[in-house]
């Protein structure tokens, strides 16, 4: 099976943790969003996912498609009491000496993250599918390159995904 996954749009906020926030996106949406749905041109895919945040769900409507499957399973990761505050404001010293491990106040760990990212390519590999898209966040891109072997855990976030970013990966 191949597995597309795109990253949404740049976002209209900045400076800030938000997480699973439904944040607003940036007014360059349109032409944004034009480049990956042009990148996407001629590709046919069985079946389309999307985390359900609005900043995934609009790109995957505006690249055309109408049947989405909406999944909390692929939300950015919670960053619970952290959500919309300012990054320079937040008091990250425990969660900085294990990240992987530890979650943010009322939220999750990077590791629960990839745990629920993990279960949900688990069954999407049962499936019949040959090609499949899903619209997502970095943080879920990240967690799809731990699970294909591109990096271990400690090394996800060595590379972000680009806004707009398109990635394969093969089952």
């Amino acid at each position: 099976m191949n597995i597309y996954i795109v990253r949404h749009t740049a976002v209209g906020v900045n400076g800030v943790c938000y997480g699973q926030t439904d944040v607003p996106l940036k007014d360059t949406f349109e032409s944004e969003a034009e480049i990956v749905k042009q990148n996407l041109k001629g590709l046919q895919f069985d079946a389309v996912f999307s985390s359900p945040l609005s900043r995934a769900k609009r790109l995957a409507e505006y690249c055309g498609f109408t049947d989405i499957r909406l999944h909390d399973r692929l939300k950015e990761l919670h960053f619970g009491d952290w959500e919309m505050q300012e990054w320079d404001k937040i008091d990250m010293e425990e969660w900085d000496k294990d990240w992987i491990s530890t979650p943010a106040p009322n939220g999750e760990s990077f590791k629960q993250m990839y745990n629920r990212i993990a279960s949900f390519l688990d069954e999407l590999k049962e499936s019949d599918y040959s090609s499949v898209i899903i619209f997502a966040h970095g943080g879920v891109i990240n967690c799809f390159r731990v699970y294909f072997g591109e990096t271990d855990l400690k090394g996800a976030f060595d590379r972000m995904a680009e806004y707009g970013e398109i990635f394969e990966f093969e089952t």
